[in-house]
């Protein structure tokens, strides 16, 4: 059944509001765009779009084909697909004649920012500080305004983790790799210790390297896994990615998900193999080729057990290294963390918080339709994005699936089948019919 169309009276309400507009959210308003009886608008606190601007480092691509964009996986032709922009931009055939698939992050960011300022259900530099529900409505206020809404869609991202040990000396010279192209930064003659073994971490100590924030005396870059490890992307794990994959996996009881995401975890968290190829070429450069005016180190299986501040001015970091089970001594100057993001319950769900469903690590429970356990009214929803990988599993926090997240939300909103989201699945036969399927149905029912 289609919802009805928004009656005059009705016109301040609106059918979803969104919440961030990053690229989950924005893929949502983008296949909105083709729904006009549907009244949206998505909220960002930010003056104009910007996605980890922190992290726009010098040769950073993205670790996904160019066709895992917004739309193109359900609705190949909508306006907002990556190949209307690079025909809106002019450069469609240069663009063929790289014969690539995987794109800078620079031209992605390029891409999702004309979205964002084409799309009129997109707002800036509106930040929604606390949402409430009352008279059956979702009610969202800003700092100047109120807006009312029957469904929300929560996609505000998630906040930087920092290692407990470094909290006291988060500053100037102690900081999150996410802020790193978005402050002056100058590293000229200091020892700097990189954290973290991910493809951040290896950017950075390339970049480091090259002297791209003035020339460092030392870089020492630090991963407490087992080597330098790279992205499998190899066609049978791409599996992992795919809606059919997700199908399989939300049946799975909870704590064999858990271990599953975690050996999963090179499928989504390793370094891109052809930046390690480039990275090892500049190692033997500078050891073999006349350029070892710097030093370095790579200090692999190593876990940051703790850091003082001593008193002529330098951090003294203290290593674990697992593979001789001893502790270890680091200098360092500056640190800067390459250790991911985290999940954190926004605060702006603050009234409603008791309302919400959450597990005992304060996370949401998602249908399979991303719609978020709560004690509010059937025909009231809240969905969120980016908030299930302990539920749909590693391709959850990935862009991989963005626009068949965006379109199965869509689909259950309207009560109706309008983008197609149930696709074979694959070459792989993941489990038998009644695998983990306690009368016949998953854990999410």
């Amino acid at each position: 059944m289609r919802l009805q169309k928004i009656t005059d009276c009705e016109t301040d309400i609106l059918e979803l509001a969104g919440l961030g507009a990053g690229p989950f959210n924005l893929s949502l308003a983008a296949l909105l765009d083709s729904q006009p009886t549907i009244s949206t608008r998505f909220f960002d606190k930010k003056a104009t779009f910007g996605w980890h601007p922190g992290l726009m480092l010098p040769g950073a691509h993205m670790q996904t084909s160019c066709l895992k964009d917004l739309v193109t996986a359900v609705q190949p032709t909508s306006p907002w697909s990556f190949i209307s922009f690079l025909v809106n931009k002019g450069r469609f055939y240069s663009f063929l004649s790289t014969e690539k698939m995987v794109i800078s992050r620079t031209e992605f960011v390029e891409y999702l920012s004309w979205v964002a300022n084409n799309l009129s259900s997109v707002t800036f530099d509106t930040e929604i500080r606390e949402v409430s529900f009352t008279d059956h409505h979702f009610v969202l206020k800003s700092d100047h305004q109120s807006f009312k809404a029957r469904n929300l869609c929560l996609g505000t991202g998630k906040s930087p983790y920092t290692p407990e040990c470094t909290r006291r000396w988060l500053g100037p010279d102690c900081f999150h790799a996410g802020s790193l192209m978005t402050q002056d930064v100058d590293l000229a003659t200091k020892r700097v210790a990189v954290i973290g073994g991910g493809q951040t971490g290896a950017e950075v100590f390339l970049n480091c390297l090259r002297g791209q924030w003035g020339k460092v005396a030392q870089v020492n870059w630090v991963s407490r896994r087992a080597g330098f490890e790279p992205l499998d992307e190899s066609p049978f794990t791409n599996e992992y990615f795919t809606p059919g994959y997700v199908g399989q996996f939300l049946s799975l009881p909870s704590d064999k998900k858990e271990r599953i995401v975690n050996y999963q975890k090179l499928a989504s968290d390793g370094i891109t193999p052809a930046y390690l190829l480039e990275l090892y070429r500049e190692l033997y450069d500078r050891t073999y080729l006349g350029n070892g005016d710097m030093s370095w180190q790579l200090l692999p299986d190593r876990t940051l057990a703790d850091m003082s501040l001593t008193s002529t001015g330098y951090y003294d970091l203290r290593l674990f290294n697992a593979l001789s089970e001893c502790d270890e001594q680091l200098a360092a100057d500056v640190v800067i963390l390459c250790t991911g993001f985290q999940n954190a319950l926004p605060e702006y769900l603050e009234p409603i918080r008791e309302q919400l469903t959450l597990d005992q690590q304060n996370r949401f429970k998602l249908s399979p339709s991303f719609k978020v356990a709560w004690d509010g009214p059937e025909d009231r929803r809240i969905y969120a994005v980016n908030a299930g990988l302990h539920s749909h599993g590693i391709v959850e926090p990935q862009l991989s699936l963005t626009a068949w997240r965006s379109a199965t939300i869509i689909n259950d909103l309207m009560h109706e089948d309008v983008f197609p989201v149930n696709q074979p699945s694959g070459f792989i036969h993941w489990l038998s019919n009644t695998d983990f399927l306690p009368n016949g149905k998953g854990e999410n029912g």
